[in-house]
């Protein structure tokens, strides 16, 4: 049994990155994954894309034993569900019907992020000594404290879904399609390790995108100058305003991360002379590349394979990366090498009644997806199986 937690355990919050100390978020934190750096917050606050205007009001959780940060964790009172890549609306169309407010609710994420990693940035020593009760306990105190009905933690790691691990909260299943690197030397040896047609199947689609003739460079660091930034907005906005009709991302938090991440950007371009006309904006962790944003202006068949899921193979493969995370959906990714992987989230929700019936749908939301991972896998894989070409 782990022995109690600190008795003088507090859990506050903070409404800005710039109220914390730098020093301790980063010794809890770390450097590997590009998400969690102290400066990927500040962009994002700076910018005005995480503010209370947007709807993501900075509520940044503090973990206090005597005076002294043993904890933080990225956090957010919100007043809409957007930005999220978990969807909860039928949840909050649910307590609209019946006369009750889903919002605020307290979001523990990244934001505009679906990807999974640490949340909760505990001290070693706590972590060890704390209890699924005793984090239960101080979560739903805060959350009545702020007014909100429910918390949410997405995407977390499988540490803290373990501290987590609890009755009270609601445990929810997607999925995602990553690419994994089996120790490949080039882009071929990676081929090799597919069925024929598969092969077959991409060095057409890559064969294609040459033929056209753009000039698609990997870009990084310094090699990243403002151009480059006008440029890669314009392909965002211009997708989102397809997609979605809406952007989150402003112009200014796409310089302060390259201003203050350089080495941690990864941007894959594709220009028609010294033109810019595509792009896929990447981030780099220590053992893994992160797809997060395509745009274009120009439509060319296989040019958004090649930019977000090709070329981050090749990067992936140069640089001795464990593998690349491709963002949310997507099932055409699984023809391209990218396999089902799940990906999770833990929910609170006060109401009781509210809680058994979404508790029920989690349920059933979980087994259709599992099973369809199964299935993916087992029918749609790309590569060879033991006995053969597959």
């Amino acid at each position: 049994m782990p022995e109690p937690g600190p008795a003088t355990l507090t859990l506050e919050t903070c409404t800005s990155i710039d109220d914390i100390p730098a020093r301790p978020w980063e010794r809890l934190a770390g450097h590997s994954n590009p998400f969690l750096r102290y400066e990927f917050f500040q962009a994002l606050e700076a910018s005005g894309c995480t503010s209370e205007a947007t709807g993501w009001s900075p509520s940044h959780l503090v973990f206090k034993s005597d005076d002294k940060i043993v904890g933080l964790a990225p956090a957010f009172l919100k007043s809409h569900s957007m930005g999220e890549y978990v969807f909860d609306w039928a949840w909050a169309d649910a307590y609209q019907r019946h006369g009750l407010s889903y919002y605020p609710k307290l979001l523990i994420a990244i934001p505009f992020t679906p990807s999974a990693g640490p949340r909760l940035l505990l001290d070693p020593d706590l972590r060890q000594q704390l209890t699924a009760e005793q984090i239960h306990d101080l979560l739903d105190t805060l959350t009545d404290t702020l007014g909100a009905h429910s918390w949410h933690l997405l995407f977390p790691d499988s540490e803290d879904q373990k501290l987590l691990h609890h009755d009270r909260e609601l445990h929810r299943i997607g999925c995602q399609f990553h690419w994994h690197n089996h120790g490949y030397e080039d882009f071929d040896d990676f081929l090799s390790a597919l069925a024929s047609r598969k092969r077959k199947s991409i060095r057409k689609e890559r064969k294609k995108v040459a033929d056209i003739g753009l000039d698609i460079r990997t870009l990084s660091g310094s090699e990243l100058e403002e151009r480059h930034w006008d440029a890669f907005f314009q392909f965002y906005m211009s997708t989102t305003d397809k997609k979605w009709g809406q952007s989150y991302l402003h112009r200014e938090f796409f310089s302060m991360l390259g201003d203050r991440m350089p080495d941690s950007v990864v941007m894959v371009m594709a220009f028609d002379g010294e033109r810019p006309v595509a792009g896929a904006l990447n981030l780099k962790g220590a053992d893994c590349l992160y797809g997060r944003n395509w745009g274009a202006l120009e439509s060319h068949k296989f040019l958004h394979f090649e930019c977000c899921y090709y070329r981050a193979i090749d990067y992936a493969i140069e640089h001795g990366l464990a593998r690349v995370e491709a963002g949310a959906q997507g099932p055409h990714k699984v023809q391209r090498g990218y396999l089902p992987a799940p990906v999770y989230s833990l929910h609170y929700i006060r109401d009781p009644g509210f809680e058994d019936a979404v508790g029920d749908f989690v349920m059933r939301e979980r087994f259709q997806i599992e099973r369809e991972m199964a299935a993916i896998t087992e029918e749609y894989s790309p590569y060879r199986n033991e006995d053969g070409d597959g």
